[in-house]
């Protein structure tokens, strides 16, 4: 069992958890919680550390366990737990997964696709929020800029509620070069924009589609809305002028979902 904070492990997993940069050299992200750890696929899982008081509570023959067994584990202590989660209140398992790769190129032969385009969201959440409704949604894949907040902060993460398992995703280096590749394909891409003079549902989603969503104080840039096929919007009553990114981006892909049923 490992009982001290300075233990070189320790240092470790703190470091996955606070640095983008440590996660990205050795590919991998940290997960927490008995949800996330039971949903990660197994061949993804590298590490995974729990607690002894954690370990007592669990049913011999219930699904985690065993999947404990298979994975194989670390016992911590208490005081060690706190030192490696991110949250006020440790759940008592934490797993290193690896992070996938999905390639532009082979998401592009996703046959009648439904994509969200994220240029440089800023807010953990809000991304997390997007991936998990996405699922619920229905969405092919979501891309987003270099620039956007890291789809592995443990914010990000635990917004999505194991979707990241799920949605694939890719981080693209130009936006419009995307752009232009999804038309290529034959996606139709459209702007969410306060210039649009129509609204989002008096356009047809039923074929290939991706939705642009920008940055949440300063929206799309304007290059990258003049690069879709159409600008579209949302209404508005009273003094109300945008909508949160993640609560507009699921009114979009819920209308998508809505068309194709």
């Amino acid at each position: 069992m490992i009982t001290s904070v300075a233990n070189q492990k320790v240092k470790q997993v703190v470091a996955w958890q606070t640095k983008a940069k440590e996660r990205r050299k050795d590919n991998v992200f940290p997960v927490e919680g008995l949800k996330m750890f039971e949903e990660a696929p197994e061949k993804w899982i590298r590490e995974v550390y729990i607690e002894e008081s954690l370990l007592e509570k669990l049913d011999k023959e219930g699904a985690a366990y065993q999947k404990l067994e298979r994975v194989g584990f670390e016992v911590v202590s208490s005081e060690v737990f706190k030192r490696m989660s991110d949250t006020q209140t440790p759940q008592g398992i934490l797993a290193i997964v690896e992070q996938p790769v999905y390639r532009f190129e082979e998401l592009l032969k996703i046959e009648n696709p439904l994509f969200v385009i994220l240029e440089d969201l800023q807010d953990p959440g809000n991304l997390g929020t997007i991936v998990r409704t996405g699922e619920g949604a229905g969405v092919s894949a979501v891309f987003m800029t270099k620039n956007t907040v890291d789809i592995y902060n443990p914010k990000t993460i635990r917004a999505t509620m194991g979707s990241i398992y799920r949605v694939p995703f890719a981080i693209v280096e130009d936006i419009e070069e995307t752009i232009a590749g999804l038309h290529k394909a034959g996606v139709k891409t459209y702007a969410a924009h306060l210039a649009g003079k129509d609204y989002y549902d008096s356009f047809s989603f039923k074929e290939g589609t991706a939705f642009l969503i920008g940055n949440e104080g300063n929206g799309l840039k304007k290059e990258t809305a003049d690069a879709a096929s159409a600008y579209l919007k949302i209404p508005m009553e009273g003094r109300v002028e945008s909508l949160n990114a993640a609560i507009a981006t699921s009114l979009l892909m819920y209308e998508a979902h809505r068309q194709r049923k």
